[in-house]
């Protein structure tokens, strides 16, 4: 066993194997100092996953190495008998470096033997990654490159990162913050909240609420099953929900918004190129900006209005067609219930 473990962890000088006194240092940690990594890839099938750019230190590797479920503490050498069920190998090859830790597969598996392996790789900030947990979080910071990640049971979180970013979880929550160009992110079981960003974004939850803050670019977010809150919005937002509210305000966009089961309610500060509202089952209140031109087609089952003098068109209880401040941008809305229009 001992020549096992040598050859699985030590082989390799700059490997340095570190006793697990608590669960804040690791178990081992590889030095890629003097490599000039360009990507990196990790693969675990119970841990979580970070790479940052930030300049914590020296570029190395760290990993973590816990329990069943991550919750229970071990000796070294527990771990080390546990490992021989393990794949778990940290190597560079050119500009790549490569994290992976796996079970073996082989004969009958006991669950409260297993281990949860994680990685923590810092490099600098010219990085891309292919990361793959099947049981914890993913996180990304200070890059600049192409990221694809994925989890099955963990959230993601993002900050500061730049370039195409292509993420997807299972199970968990998105966080993506000051960063930029092409996002992409996906969550089948959890809440998205996207805060400075800018670019091209589509952002997708199967189950959760959207909370999108200082977005400014081509912007396509929904939800299935969750509400939806915006502010401070420019570009494009194309937006919309199956089961909730929607609640938008400082809007400076083009707007495409839709809620088939809840109420809406959207303030502008600037219109975009068009405006577009459909609401299923649900009151409409928005407010225009006072001094812009629009068109407007307003269709609800009661429609209530306070134009003063600009106003030139039909006002009927039901429709409200014409020209808002000599024209512009075609604003329209279908809704089923009260439609409530005003100026700020």
């Amino acid at each position: 066993m001992k020549n096992y473990l040598l050859l699985l962890f030590i082989a390799c000088q700059s490997y340095t194997v570190l006793a697990q006194s608590d669960n804040q240092q690791p178990y081992m940690t590889k030095s890629l100092s003097g490599a000039a990594i360009k990507e990196v890839f990790v693969k675990t099938s119970g841990g979580s996953i970070t790479v940052s750019g930030a300049g914590n230190g020296a570029p190395r590797v760290e990993v973590y190495i816990n329990g069943n479920n991550g919750n229970k503490t071990l000796s070294k050498d527990e771990i080390a008998k546990r490992l021989e069920n393990y794949i778990l190998d940290v190597a560079v090859n050119g500009s790549e470096v490569h994290a992976i830790a796996k079970n073996k597969g082989s004969g009958v598996f006991n669950w409260n033997n297993s281990l949860n392996i994680s990685f923590k790789v810092f490099v600098t900030k010219q990085v891309g990654t292919n990361l793959n947990t099947s049981g914890g979080s993913i996180r990304l910071d200070n890059l600049v490159g192409k990221q694809d990640f994925e989890t099955s049971g963990g959230s993601l979180n993002i900050d500061q990162v730049t370039g195409a970013i292509h993420g997807r979880t299972s199970g968990g929550s998105i966080h993506v913050s000051n960063s930029g160009q092409d996002i992409d992110l996906q969550t089948s079981g959890g809440s998205i909240n996207a805060a400075n960003c800018q670019g091209q974004m589509k952002l997708e939850t199967s189950g959760g609420s959207l909370h999108l803050e200082a977005l400014k670019g081509t912007i396509n977010a929904t939800t299935s099953g969750g509400s939806i809150q915006a502010s401070n919005i420019s570009g494009e937002l194309v937006t919309g929900t199956s089961g909730g509210s929607i609640n938008l305000s400082q809007l400076s966009c083009a707007l495409d918004a839709s809620t088939s089961a809840g109420s809406f309610h959207a303030q502008f500060n600037s219109i975009g190129k068009y405006v577009k509202i459909d609401v299923s089952s649900g009151n409409v209140e928005l407010q225009l900006p006072a001094k812009q031109g629009v068109d407007l087609n307003i269709k609800g089952d009661k429609i209530n209005s306070d134009f003063a003098g600009n106003f030139k068109g039909n006002i009927e209880k039901e429709k409200v067609q014409g020209k808002l401040n000599g024209g512009g941008a075609l604003v329209e809305v279908r809704g089923n219930g009260r439609v409530n229009l005003s100026l700020n």
